[in-house]
This record gives structure tokens, sequence and C-alpha cells, in this order.
């Protein structure tokens, strides 16, 4: 098998057995991202610092100073976060010139862990889409099938690692943006607890704000679960305002074995229903679970989906309401007044969201909180929930088709174009962490696999057995 194609340790064990050198690397991982345009993944490209960089490692190897978790390892960082000296549009053509000063502080760890940035990923404008594709860059396709989509909002970070052109990239997930393209394009994904990596430097709260949405976490892409808590070893701790006292230490996983795991399967829901592949695969995963001596529990359910969905979403809009331009958010704040009581459509209740008051803010937020406890409870004889990541596999690529008219199908059913984040909505709502495991292929070929849900700060459980099921599954 190709270096390139390899998971990111067995790369980086290759370059400390001084089996190819981190500038022997960063040339092949420029040569698959030259010899692939067609996928449009890796859209700002940063040679002369990826050769500067890696030509530093390969230094510091040879005068034993092999220090750095990723010392030498050429990655991708989805185009949201800022980048000291490279370009970061956030896919906006408004930002089409903005070059940071400065690197947003997960971009800043990686940096100091020797990792060798090879340039940005797409994503669709300002993270607004679940596909990815913009005015300035255009689109990226499914590397599995280019008339589907690789999803949105890490689109280009999902469909770079899933082809080989880089072997770790840094996304971001608030409605599952990390985790869906992770998803379609048969790529490991860890949204982390929210605040255990700091999240100052993304877009698309606007160049030099400080703060960013009360959901957003940070997390890498990986082709191996491994890959996932290398990642995670480099990006979690305290924010650098908060270094000079706190430290993080994240608990172990909760257990070795397999067998020793508590598994909740919640495998379908009639507010969110899956096709059949994928319930089918759920239920080999459970056989499969079952087999290897753990308990498995298809019964119950920490939250109501429906609660916890509409819940989220109103967060999420009132947040997203914060960068808007004052003329047009005096627009949405006269629209609501002309609403009527009864009008309940999907258009209302977004308008309704994005302008709320800060007491129904407040009230949600407690909402929120009790959500949270809820699914404490449950963790406190669960170990971890088993999910669908989303309905389906891959959708058809819609760039095309107006917003409003967008749609997925299961089972050729026509349902909601936002239900491909449903199932992934759980864990952004309650601070989470969450993986995405790919487990097979549907019959046409396409990447088919579940969500992971762990307890508040049990990110090691999730990727401890995210590797795990990926040799049951």
């Amino acid at each position: 098998m190709h270096l390139t194609r390899r998971p990111a340790f067995e790369q980086l064990d290759a370059l400390d057995r001084r089996e190819v050198s981190s500038r022997e690397l960063t040339f092949m991982h420029l040569d698959r991202i030259a010899a692939r345009p067609e996928l449009n993944a890796v859209v700002t490209v940063d040679m002369e610092g990826a050769l500067d960089a890696a030509t530093a490692a390969d230094e510091a190897r040879a005068g034993g100073r092999a220090e750095g978790a990723l010392l030498g390892l050429p990655v991708t960082v989805k185009d949201a976060w800022e980048t000291a000296g490279l370009r970061t549009t956030c896919g906006a053509l408004d930002l089409s010139e903005h070059v940071p000063a400065q690197d947003a502080d997960a971009v800043a760890r990686l940096r100091a862990a020797g990792a060798v940035i090879l340039g940005k990923t797409n994503t669709p404008s300002m993270c607004q889409d679940l596909q990815t594709g913009n005015e300035l860059f255009g689109t990226t396709p499914n590397p599995h099938d280019p008339t589907r989509t690789a999803g949105g909002s890490s689109g280009g970070s999902a469909a770079a690692v899933a082809a080989c052109l880089s072997s770790l990239d840094l996304g971001s997930d608030l409605a599952g943006s990390l985790r869906l393209p992770a998803h379609y394009c048969g790529v490991y994904s860890l949204r982390t607890t929210f605040g255990v990596v700091p999240r100052r430097g993304h877009l698309p709260r606007p160049p030099g704000w400080l703060s960013t949405s009360d959901m957003l976490a940070p997390g890498p892409l990986g082709r191996s679960a491994a890959d996932l808590d290398l990642a995670l070893g480099v990006l979690a701790g305290p924010a650098p305002e908060d270094a000079a006292a706190w430290r993080l230490e994240l608990p172990a996983p909760r257990h070795e074995r397999l067998g020793d795991y508590r598994i909740g399967i919640w495998a379908d829901d009639p507010y969110c229903p899956v096709d059949s592949a994928t319930g089918a695969m759920l239920e080999r995963v459970a056989g499969a679970l079952r087999a290897a001596g753990a308990r498995v529990d298809h019964a119950v359910r920490p939250v109501d989906l429906v609660v916890s969905d509409r819940l989220f979403r109103s967060l999420m809009f009132a947040g997203s309401s914060a960068w808007a331009a004052p003329e047009s958010y005096a627009e949405e704040v006269a629209a609501v007044e002309g609403l009527s009581a009864d009008d309940r459509s999907a258009a209302a209740s977004y308008l309704r969201a994005r302008t709320m008051r800060h007491r129904d803010w407040t009230l949600a937020h407690e909402e929120r909180q009790r959500l949270r406890q809820q699914w404490a409870s449950y963790f406190s004889r669960t170990d971890i929930l088993i999910t669908p990541a989303a309905p389906t596999a891959a959708v058809p690529d819609q760039t095309g088709v107006p917003a409003g008219e967008r749609y997925i199908t299961v089972d050729g059913r026509r349902r909601g174009y936002r239900e491909q984040t449903t199932w992934l909505n759980l864990a952004g709502l309650a601070h989470l962490p969450a993986a995405t495991v790919p487990l097979g292929r549907t019959d046409q070929g396409l990447p088919l696999g579940v969500q992971l849900i762990g307890p508040y700060l049990g990110d090691r459980t999730v990727t401890h057995l995210a590797g795990l099921l990926g040799h049951v599954g």
C-alpha cells in the first residue's frame, strides 16, 4: 500500500523509522492533490510553507530533537480556521483576500506538534450548508461518486482525507458539519466535547472575533480511530487565557475489552426514519456486539428526539444571528412582528429563533441544561450510545437546487433536507463527544457508518470503542 494511503499513525511510524523523510512524504501528498483537481477538496495549497515545515521537521529528527506528536506529518485544515500568512476565506467572496496575521488556537497546536500544513480544504460559504460548494471555489463532490455530495460544511476536509490527499484534517462541527461529511465520504471523525479544544479563530464569526457559537466544537478527520485519538492528544487542552491555572486530563476509556462495554443502540425513530440499508447495518452491528460479549440495550432512550432537535435548531438559529448585518437583522425583526400567532411554519420558526429575546434564550438554555442532566443520568448506566449517522448514505448533490426546494429520499419517501443531521444534532445540543465510524458500503458502493455518542468528557471512551467497532462492524 502506498504510504499516502496509510493512516496517519502509520505515516508517523514510517517517519520515526526513517523509512521516508517529511519532505518526501509532503511531496507525495502535494502530488496527490495536483493529480485530483476534480475533487476540488484542497482549495488553497501552501507548497512553500509546507516544504519549509517539512525541512524543519527533518532537521529536527536528524539533530535528535524529534519532539512533537505530529512531527513532519502532512495535514490539511478546513478553510474556516484562520491560518497565519495563509488565505482563509470560509468559502465567502468577501473574504477572498483575507490573510490572517495569527493562527486559530487549534491550528497553532497543530503547528506546535510539528504538523506540516499542506493547505486549506473547501467549505460552503460561511459554513452554511450541508453540502460543500461556493462561488469562490466551486463544488467538492463525493470522492466515491461525483453525482453525490461530500456533505458539509467540512466536505473538503472529508474528501481530502478519503482520497488520501491528506493524512489528517482539522474540521469543525456545529450541526454535524464534521460528522456528516465523514459519514458520506467513509472516514472517521470526532466531534470533541464542547470546550476541550479552543475555538478562537474560527469563522463564520467575522475575522477578529474572540467568541463563536456555543455549540461549535473542533475535531479531527482521519482514516482510523487511532488517528482521532492521536489528534485529540494534540488539540485538547485549556485555551491560552486559561492555561495559567487550568489543566485538562481527559479520562481513560471506561473499559479495555469490547465485552465489558454497556452499549445503547437507538436504531430508528419515527421523527427521522432511516433507510433499509442503514437499519440492516445497525442490526448487524448489534449482533456483532452481542457476539463479542457486550451488553446491548435497544430500549432506553436518553432524550426525546423531537424535543432535542427542535431545541437545537432554535439555539443554533439564535446564535447565527450574531454576525448578521444590522440592516438584514432589522428586516427579520420587522418580519417577526408581522407574523400571526398561529403561524407554525418552518420559516416562521426560523425567524422567531433568529430574533428571540434574551429572556427566551435563557429559558431555552435552561431546557438544554435539563436535557444534559438526562444524558448524564443515561451515561451513568450506559457507556456509549450508537445511532445512525444519517438516514442514508451520501445523497445526490443539490448545489443547483434552491434551498427551499431541496429534499432527501429515504426508501423512496421524500423527507426534509435538514433531516440529514437530525441524529447528529443530539450530541451538539448536549455538548457531548461523538464520532462517526465507517462500517461498510451500500449496494451502490457508497460508504455507510454509524455515530457513537459518549458521556461528557468521555472523548477517549468514544475513540477507543470506535477502534474496537471498526474490527467487528
